[in-house]
């Protein structure tokens, strides 16, 4: 017997994900979530365990990285300082918010600043990194059009590899010498 024949609503599907990922970008100004839940979410990041009430110093400096809080003026050496005041490898979310107050007196920032940027900065996950260079590099080593010496015979004209016939010195048993040229025509003329 169905949901919907013992009267009872089904339940409405979920949205898919990739609508939910557009839903968290169209507003990118202002912060959709919460300092505390940026907590919670970092707290978790890279720990199944954690319960997202306790984050540590490696945890925390992810997420400054991330939120672009640590730069030239903030480094991890400065966090870490400050972190290890607490005598403890976890904190909670009143001594994070002690720990930011801390390091924003010392560095001489405003802790609002801190604090929007940590908020705003979006779900934890690896930071998009540019492959610019990189792959006009790779462009410029793998052009076989350009290998020299024994490296270029293990190519055609196209670029495709030669395989075997590439790496080896195969030898023409046929019994003629090389550069002749009727090669196989001995027994076609009788």
């Amino acid at each position: 017997m169905s949901d919907a024949a013992n009267g009872s609503p089904s339940p409405a599907p979920e949205a898919p994900a990739a609508e939910l990922a557009q839903l968290a970008l169209e507003d990118e100004a202002a912060p959709k979530v919460s300092f505390a839940d940026q907590f919670k979410a970092f707290s978790k990041f890279g720990d199944t365990k954690s319960d997202g009430k306790l984050i540590t110093l490696s945890q925390s400096d992810k997420w400054m990285k991330q939120a672009k809080v640590i730069d030239k003026k903030i480094t991890t050496t400065d966090t870490g300082i400050h972190f290890k005041k607490f005598k403890a490898m976890k904190i909670s979310l009143a001594d994070y918010n002690k720990f930011l107050d801390d390091l924003a007196k010392t560095k001489k920032v405003e802790l609002a600043e801190i604090k929007q940027k940590l908020a705003g900065c979006g779900a934890p996950g690896v930071v998009s990194v540019s492959a610019g260079k990189a792959a006009a590099a790779v462009d410029r080593l793998t052009d076989t059009s350009k290998y020299t010496g024994s490296h270029k015979e293990r190519f055609d004209a196209t670029g495709k590899g030669k395989g075997i016939a590439g790496r080896r010195n195969l030898v023409d048993d046929s019994g003629y010498v090389s550069g002749y040229q009727h090669k196989d025509t001995y027994d076609a003329a009788k």
